[in-house]
């Protein structure tokens, strides 16, 4: 009340409403259907945590004292070692990865954190996951939706955000646009972040880091991976993710990380650290997500719907192309509850976006609901 009767508006007055909030009157619609609503309208995993994780968890909770910010060497040699094997980075070491409570969180922070502020571009995709436009104007920034060089012009944008394989899209983004991206950004003094949390759920095509050697060149300087374990490890409720890249980024992330007492709980970590050791329960979560992909696509094909790009991540990126409310009502009349597209920029307004995070017997509901 203070700061408002000095005049000073409230911070959520720079923010758009939350999207999902507005989606009350479809999910209702939708929770009619006399067999129950399907809601594919968020990513949020339902498959259970791999015990072997959960062993790790439970072996890390006898641990009284504060953990530091910077994480356990185990969890940052487990990530060095999972991006080797897992994406063929190579050349990374401890001093370039900080777990993070959660990748929303560091993303909604990351341009304050590094100094980005009033009168600072923020360049996001067109068709983003809206927490990248969230976070630049928390931070006072500008906002910039482009996804090609040219549409950049002679301008020195303090960040630049890519997303491969992209939230909503799936679409991936091949090794000599990266490369571009990186020299331009490079030449501009501009830092290029990541955002790589589909990394392991490919599709149709094969998704590379922005700390590929391919992309690189060994040199990781203003680059900066986001991964998280929500989507492959089903950790979405641990909150576990890290960042990876330019030391000296790390570094001062690590600072400011420090004086906020932003630090993942120990037993977090041991969990983390047992999931990234292991390639078992990845590559059988990928498979669940498969086969539901390959009924859901189906059902959406046969109901006359397109999908586009979609060749990797978590969502099928679908069409019919009208205004995205009204397919998401459309959808809604037969029990199932998708995002629209508007969610993630104004390109988007054609398209929904479903996920693949229902269960087998949900996914197979939605597709029988499609073919009728």
């Amino acid at each position: 009340m203070t700061s408002m009767r000095r005049g000073r508006a409230p911070v959520s007055s720079r923010l758009p409403e939350f999207p999902w909030d507005t989606l009350a009157d479809a999910k209702e619609r939708a929770g009619k259907h006399p067999d129950g609503i399907v809601d594919l309208s968020v990513g949020t995993p339902v498959d259970p945590v791999d015990p072997l994780i959960r062993d790790a968890l439970y072996a890390a909770s006898d641990f009284p004292g504060y953990p530091v910010t910077i994480g356990t060497t185990m969890v940052r040699t487990a990530a060095c070692a999972s991006l080797e094997r897992r994406h063929g980075i190579t050349g990374l070491d401890n001093s370039m990865i900080l777990p993070v409570i959660g990748t929303k969180e560091v993303i909604a922070g990351l341009p304050a954190t590094l100094g980005i502020g009033a009168g600072d571009d923020v360049v996001i995709p067109e068709i983003a996951y809206p927490t990248y436009e969230v976070g630049a104007l928390l931070a006072g920034a500008r906002p910039v939706r482009a996804d090609s060089l040219t549409q950049l012009g002679p301008t020195s944008p303090a960040l630049i955000y890519l997303n491969s394989p992209s939230n909503p899209t799936g679409k991936v983004l091949p090794v000599e646009h990266l490369r571009k991206v990186v020299q331009w950004a490079r030449e501009r003094g501009s830092i290029v972040v990541s955002d790589e949390c589909y990394l392991g759920l490919a599709w149709d095509d094969e998704p590379v880091s922005i700390l590929d050697p391919r992309v690189t060149d060994g040199d990781f300087t203003g680059l900066l991976a986001v991964h998280s374990l929500s989507k492959t490890s089903n950790l979405a409720s641990y909150r576990a993710g890290f960042l990876a890249g330019d030391p000296a980024l790390i570094g001062e992330l690590l600072a400011v990380r420090k004086h906020a007492g932003l630090i993942v709980p120990f037993p977090v970590q041991g969990a983390m650290a047992a999931a990234l050791d292991d390639d078992t329960h990845t590559a059988q979560q990928r498979e669940r997500y498969r086969a539901r992909r390959e009924v859901l696509r189906a059902g959406l094909l046969g109901a006359g719907l397109r999908i586009d790009e979609s060749a990797a991540g978590l969502y099928l990126w679908a069409t019919r192309d009208e205004d995205s409310r009204a397919t998401v009502d459309w959808l809604a009349d037969r029990g199932i509850l998708a995002a629209p597209g508007e969610f993630y920029g104004p390109r988007g307004n054609r398209h929904v976006r479903l996920a693949l995070t229902a269960t087998d017997e949900r996914i197979a509901a939605a597709a029988q609901r499609l073919s009728a």
